[in-house]
């Protein structure tokens, strides 16, 4: 039997939009109060220090600020869900724009001018049917609020590990990254032999096999949704997150390892 075609999940644009500004604004607070120190630990991404991705949270904000500044495209490219699958090839292309984009201001400075752009720039701008002309894909502004929040959420679980640090992540914007990667895994790989669990927030099923109408599916996997985060985007590899009990995985096809990351 075909897999059903699950219809693309809706997102508050509003509440999105309020855990976007909620998360940069403890970014802003947190870095700002980050000793010399701190700012030259690693970070495990790469050869960024904290410093390095403390100033790329910034240009999060400042990216969605210039989406909003330019004139709008007439229709979109890309969706929240497929945004994921697409970021592994424009890795470089991210770093580079953030660079540029940065100039090697002090941190406070770059989080004043981007938190304000931001704002000036939500503030003329209500969440509606607007597409944004952006270079990795033409976006609904609801859409792309949606990646910042998954952008914002998982630097500040980055930070956080890397510096030591306890920067609260808003609840809209952890749900709305768990529910994102977790569809992500389901448009990578459609099915319903097993059911992946993250609660509170998500359930989706995906690859192919036999498909359960009720009670227990075949496969079930089910995690908590810092441990998801930190897999879909290749923080936690499959194995350990297993060997460590942050993972639960019952049936012959709830093995995702092969599926992951599914962002990068």
């Amino acid at each position: 039997m075909a897999p059903r075609t699950r219809r693309p999940r809706t997102y508050d644009a509003v509440k999105i939009r309020a855990a976007v500004t909620a998360q940069f604004g403890h970014l802003a607070d947190a870095v700002r109060a980050l000793t010399p120190e701190q700012l030259a630990r690693p970070t495990g991404l790469g050869e960024w220090t904290v410093a390095d991705l403390a100033a790329h949270t910034a240009w999060i904000a400042d990216s969605l600020a210039a989406g909003l500044a330019r004139p709008p495209a007439a229709v979109p490219e890309l969706t929240a869900v497929e945004w994921p699958s697409a970021t592994a090839s424009l890795a470089g292309k991210i770093a580079e724009a953030a660079k540029e984009t940065l100039g090697g201001a002090p941190l406070a400075e770059l989080y004043d001018r981007a938190g304000a752009r931001m704002a000036e720039q939500l503030a003329a701008n209500p969440v509606g049917s607007r597409v944004l002309h952006l270079w990795v894909g033409d976006m609904t502004l609801a859409d792309f609020l949606v990646t910042r929040a998954v952008e914002l959420t998982v630097h500040t679980d980055d930070l956080n590990r890397a510096a030591g640090l306890d920067i609260p992540i808003d609840r809209q914007a952890l749900a709305a990254t768990t529910r994102l990667l977790a569809d992500a895994l389901a448009l990578a790989a459609p099915g319903g032999a097993v059911e992946v669990r993250i609660p509170p927030f998500a359930v989706v099923q995906c690859i192919e096999g036999p498909r359960h109408t009720r009670g227990t599916p075949p496969g079930v996997v089910e995690t908590d949704p810092l441990t998801w985060i930190r897999l879909a985007t290749g923080r936690t590899q499959w194995a350990a997150a297993l060997a460590d009990a942050r993972v639960t995985a019952s049936g012959e096809r709830a093995d995702l390892a092969a599926l992951l990351p599914v962002m990068s």
